[in-house]
């Protein structure tokens, strides 16, 4: 069993700073074996942001799989954002344009969607998704593969369409090839599973979409902050959602969705 806590959206820069401490005595109680923190670590990618996201980051536990979301990208400094739009993240963050992590249990990989000419809205190319293929190539059944973005793979029904990754169908034929299992993203600062069967029709591939919230940051957007913690198992998994209560001022768990692989299926809700 692999515990990994998801984060997004963190947003230094317009950070609620009461939940800072809670959120970081949370996750080490959770003891998780990986951290993913699926972009926008800042608001307006300045420098001091990226340098408080950083300082937070050492506070986690670790091994971490970091990748960067549109707010990342300068907004305002039009030089940089086109000829060194990820400058600072690879400064401050990392400079690994394609993160991994990788034990007997799972296998994690981190995609950049974040692109200069979309101010918000995110893609992927083709380069990327078979540098992710290749990677997952030839490893055991029993992995649990995961592929990271800040750009969702999907939106929840009644949700903006158009925040669907760039290229997604192209993408998801590819992975469904390589069998991945689990695509975590954040962008709509909004919690929701579900899996691709909804939105691809894949013959026999249902994997499954997980969103987290905004950890950190005041731009809610109708729902309190919120995190993700994944429960892997060989054949069965639990997606709980943890959510900050201010009363308390604790993060505290507030739903858990439990799901088994069937052969030939994909991931199912059991």
């Amino acid at each position: 069993m692999r515990t990994v806590v998801h984060l997004s959206d963190l947003h230094f820069g317009r950070v609620d700073a009461a939940v800072l401490a809670p959120l970081r005595s949370a996750i080490e109680k959770l003891k998780p074996d990986v951290v993913v923190v699926s972009g926008d670590l800042t608001q307006r990618a300045r420098s001091a942001q990226f340098r408080a996201a950083r300082d937070f980051l050492d506070t986690l536990p670790t091994p971490q799989i970091v990748v960067p979301g549109n707010h990342d990208i300068p907004f305002y400094d039009v030089v940089r954002r086109f000829f060194a739009p990820l400058v600072r993240f690879r400064r401050y963050i990392s400079d690994d344009p394609m993160p991994e992590f990788r034990d007997d249990e799972v296998a994690i990989i981190g995609v950049n969607t974040a692109r200069s000419l979309t101010f918000k809205g995110g893609r992927i190319n083709s380069d990327q998704v078979k540098a992710v293929a290749q990677r997952f190539e030839g490893l055991p059944e029993r992995i649990t593969r995961i592929v990271v973005t800040h750009h969702p793979f999907d939106v929840p029904k009644d949700g903006d369409q158009d925040d669907v990754l760039g290229r997604a169908p192209m993408a998801m034929a590819e992975f469904a090839r390589a069998e991945v299992d689990v695509f975590l993203s954040g962008h709509l600062h909004h919690s929701n599973i579900s899996t691709t069967a909804h939105r691809y029709h894949i013959g026999g591939f249902a994997a499954l979409v997980v969103q987290a919230g905004t950890a950190t940051s005041t731009r809610e957007r109708g729902e309190l902050n919120a995190f993700n913690v994944l429960r892997i198992g060989e054949r069965d998994l639990q997606v709980q959602t943890w959510r900050w209560e201010p009363a308390p001022a604790l993060f505290a768990q507030e739903a858990e969705t439990s799901f088994r692989y069937v052969r030939g299926e994909g991931w199912q809700g059991s």
